[in-house]
């Protein structure tokens, strides 16, 4: 798909979930003909001409300036994300995908995973924009242990386990949150990178395997990660419901660092403890793993 079709069927989509109560317009008796705003409405309310705005709304959002920018996301009331997602989207139509910073390639530094290993009571995991995960340390490794089994090595994918495994659905208990988590951050990553021919490969397997991630994917709904709480079904310990925080490492351009906890004396601690004795048990008994990270 064009950038100028997502762009046209992100914004037709935010300008759906908006009632003119919502947007603080008058409220006329009649049937309307369109879910939320009519395009009319969304120009009146940025200042600009219907003309321009159908315009932006084809596609054609190279040239506009930052304040339009800014003056359509106050129209449409887009969050943080979405107001990114569309910033991403203008650059691209802007500035041809090949002209945009490149994502961080190669092996994960020394020190990063020395800090990664050092967080022994967290699991704890890399990932890039793709949701790849490129390193783990021990209790990450031990709570996502069914994305590597069967002896599966680095980079493990956590979009294709969830969609396309048989046990994926059974891993994520809140399955609905679960997916629109992870098709919003694909969504997100897909307007920040779009020349990465990965990231829209993985896309296209999701798009024509699953119908689940089709019908997520064509919501264009965007979303930044950077705290809050995940729900496992473990096949050794059960259901656990852990506290994340997503860091970007400012070294490594479009990596982050995932971390879980759990406060004390708690089910889920117990449940945290129970599993780290289990991963103890398992790296007893397996033999040495070289494969720390890997350089996508």
């Amino acid at each position: 798909m064009s950038t100028e079709s997502d762009i046209r069927e992100f914004l037709a989509s935010r300008r759906a979930k908006i009632t003119p109560q919502q947007a603080g317009l008058p409220a006329y008796g009649g049937n309307r003909r369109v879910p939320g705003l009519r395009r009319e409405e969304v120009a009146m309310l940025a200042g600009v001409s219907i003309d321009y705005y159908v315009r932006l709304e084809r596609g054609h959002l190279a040239g506009a300036s930052e304040e339009v920018l800014d003056a359509v996301a106050g129209a449409l009331q887009l969050d943080e994300a979405e107001r990114a997602h569309l910033y991403d989207l203008a650059r691209t139509v802007a500035r041809r995908p090949a002209r945009r910073t490149r994502r961080t390639r190669g092996p994960l530094p020394d020190s990063v995973l020395r800090i990664l290993d050092s967080m022994a009571d967290s699991p704890a995991f890399i990932r890039n924009g793709r949701l790849d995960i490129l390193a783990v340390n021990r209790l990450g490794r031990a709570l996502y242990s069914p994305l590597f089994a069967g002896g599966a090595s680095l980079p493990v994918n956590i979009a294709r386990f969830q969609f396309l495994d048989p046990h994926g659905r059974d891993f994520f208990p809140d399955w609905e949150q679960s997916v629109n988590t992870t098709v919003s951050l694909l969504r997100t990553e897909a307007g920040r990178a779009p020349g990465d021919s990965d990231l829209t490969g993985l896309i296209g397997e999701l798009v024509t395997r699953s119908e689940e991630f089709r019908t997520a994917w064509a919501k264009h709904n965007v979303r930044l990660h950077h705290t809050g709480r995940k729900g496992f079904r473990h096949p050794v310990v059960g259901e656990i419901t852990l506290d994340f925080d997503a860091m970007e490492l400012p070294a490594q351009p479009g990596r982050t660092l995932t971390a879980y906890s759990t406060g004390p004396h708690t089910p889920d601690h117990d449940a945290l403890r129970l599993l780290a004795a289990w991963a103890a048990t398992e790296d007893a008994t397996a033999p040495a793993d070289p494969d720390r990270s890997t350089s996508h």
